[in-house]
């Protein structure tokens, strides 16, 4: 019987991650992934030989000393990407209703501060004193910085409304509007996020943005390159269905179709809750599992897909924002369906065939799993494919094309360069990543209760530790840091901050 020093469940970016510190550290470890493809939110598709992104259209702090430059640096991944940096001076670009200013949001702080400065002349001031609250922040989460000091430090944005604040700053709604308008980085709720998750996320963009050429999956493969050089292996088409605890400790991880996978320590990538699902034991309490399933999982989207006509559309190295009303800025994921889309996000993909073309971009606009709930009891990936029906064909198609005419408002003419495009909606999210509704960044954060939504690592079960987007923070930073947090349960914690940030 052959037994792993690790078994890791899922593939997600948190569980290559740890299987290749782990594996740095000597230890032998084991991903089992569901799906044919590994990644998680790393997962490509191509459509029509046009790469897309499920999930990470654009990265950030990756410039030499950055915190995730240096996670990537020490994973030995960074030299082999193949990267393009955003635009200076708009990496972001803000539109609000019937306005016809862009608002551009630049990178490095002293840049983003002259550039908004020009649009709202009469707010520097509070420009620089936003900016200033950010890095406060920032220094607060000494692992964010790469520093091995108490996890957290006294920290009041951990209860601190993000959509307050901003608004405690000035009267000027459009810049309240313009300073949060990226909040479907985070899935951002007036009234429930807390300022800390919106600081950590946009700080790392405006420190310096990049798209990932060809795709984020390259992460992934890279990772997997890693793993195996370290003696890992990774099993795909491998969906665990019980993690069973006999004397204490789980043994073993029992697939789909019997098998079973032996382990000295068990690490799983799941969402928390269908992690416990899994777990086939009486020493997690009732309150725990009774705790996770209350808390609340961050909304889904729907993606259009969009493949251009050859040489049709410009390339914009930029990524878009959208909002019908400035004053509704947060409150974007309780919209009305008779009224959906009123919100999007445009992203467009960086491709090694053209820098002056886009061969394809993303429209993003956020939808509840409520409105595919109709096929809630379909199933379909590339490894199991499945027909939803005709009713679910035709309400992507409805759904598509009332976005993209929202989106044609403001980009005139983009469908007639539009040759074809494929929709995935809250159920390609729940099939590919996993998440019972198809939820773009797992547990929600609320400043009411800022300690409820931090899930630790560590479990009742002492072989059993949890990794991914729900401990932390989401994001491809937020991910790494959580792996992070993982591997300090094996790893001496000032030796393996030091490495990195010596990288």
């Amino acid at each position: 019987m052959e037994k792993h020093d690790v078994v890791i469940v899922g593939s997600g970016l948190g569980g290559l991650v740890c299987a290749t510190i782990l594996g740095m550290r000597g230890y032998k470890v084991c991903i089992l992934e569901k799906n044919k493809q590994i990644g998680g939110n790393l997962q490509t598709f191509v459509r029509e030989k046009v790469i897309f992104d499920s999930g990470v259209h654009y990265l950030g702090g990756l410039l030499p000393g950055q915190n995730l430059y240096q996670i990537f640096k020490f994973l030995g991944i960074l030299d082999d990407l193949k990267l393009q940096r955003m635009d200076m001076d708009a990496f972001d670009i803000f539109l609000l209703g019937n306005d016809d200013k862009e608002y551009r949001i630049a990178q490095g702080y002293d840049n983003f501060i002259e550039k908004l400065s020009q649009d709202f002349p009469g707010e520097r001031h509070v420009i620089e004193q936003y900016c200033a609250k950010m890095l406060e922040i920032c220094e607060q989460f000494p692992l964010y910085r790469l520093r091995d000091e108490s996890y957290f430090e006294k920290i009041d944005a951990l209860e601190m409304d993000t959509k307050a604040y901003i608004e405690s700053l000035t009267d000027n709604e459009k810049l309240q509007a313009v300073l949060g308008g990226n909040n479907a980085l985070y899935a951002g709720v007036g009234g429930k996020t807390p300022l800390y998750v919106h600081a950590l996320v946009v700080n790392s963009y405006i420190e310096s943005s990049w798209r990932c050429v060809d795709g984020g999956s390259q992460i992934a493969r890279l990772l997997n390159k890693k793993i195996r050089s370290y003696g890992g292996e990774i099993k795909r088409n491998r969906k665990v269905v019980k993690l069973v605890e006999e004397g204490g400790d789980i043994q073993y991880a029992e697939l789909e179709n019997g098998e079973k996978v032996y382990g000295k320590y068990f690490i799983s990538n799941a969402h928390p809750v269908n992690t416990m699902d899994m777990v086939v034991s009486d020493k997690i309490r009732h309150a725990y599992i009774t705790r996770l399933k209350s808390l609340e999982n961050s909304i889904s989207t729907l993606l259009v897909n969009i493949v251009f006509k050859k040489d049709s559309y410009p390339y914009i190295n930029s990524n878009y924002y959208y909002c019908d009303d400035h004053r509704n800025i947060w409150n974007e994921t309780a919209y009305k369906v008779e009224d959906w889309p009123t919100s999007f996000a445009v992203f467009f993909s960086a491709s090694s065939k053209s820098e002056v073309y886009a061969d394809g971009a993303t429209l993003m606009a956020y939808m509840r799993y409520e409105e595919v709930a109709p096929w809630a009891d379909t199933f379909n990936t590339v490894g199991h494919e499945s027909d939803r029906g005709e009713l679910y064909k035709e309400f992507k198609r409805r759904k598509a094309e009332l976005l993209i005419d929202l989106v044609e408002t403001k980009f005139p003419g983009l469908r007639n360069h539009i040759h074809s495009y494929y929709v995935a909606t809250p159920l390609s999210f729940r099939d590919y990543i996993g998440t019972d509704d198809g939820s773009m960044y797992g547990i929600a954060k609320d400043y009411t209760a800022p300690w409820k939504t931090f899930i630790s690592p560590r479990t009742k079960i002492p072989n059993l530790l949890l990794t991914g987007q729900n401990i932390n923070l989401h994001g491809i930073l937020g991910v790494s840091v959580s792996a992070l947090v993982t591997c300090f349960e094996f790893v001496d914690r000032k030796e393996l901050v030091d490495e990195i940030r010596n990288a």
